[in-house]
């Protein structure tokens, strides 16, 4: 990790290691797929790794439960993905893509 905010994310991570693996196992969350998201010629692997390795997640604030996370694909390519929590344990993702610039922005905070 290393760099910006994720410095004290990896400090925590040393001192609380087995709390953290923990509650990774107890999130785990079912990921589907709308024919959509794959309208951007992402491939349904590439998709799941951005979405399990984010480096922002957030509420869209125009939508009610629809949401963006911005992660990498296997090959480090940052995508765009957008889906919709259907209960604790499910999330539908929609839309995939190349991240457009007018997104970079929530990287920094």
């Amino acid at each position: 990790m290393g760099g910006n905010g994720f410095l004290a994310l990896e400090y925590f991570l040393l001192l609380n290691c087995r709390y953290f693996y923990y509650k990774v196992e107890v999130m785990e969350v079912n990921v589907e797929f709308n024919e959509a998201a794959f309208r951007h010629g992402i491939s349904r692997d590439d998709i799941l790794h951005a979405f399990q390795h984010y480096r922002y997640d957030g509420p869209m604030e125009a939508y009610e439960n629809k949401y963006l996370r911005l992660g990498v694909d296997r090959a480090g390519n940052l995508l765009e993905l957008m889906y919709n929590e259907i209960d604790n344990h499910t999330d539908i993702i929609f839309h995939a893509m190349k991240c457009r610039s007018i997104y970079y922005h929530l990287l920094k905070t």
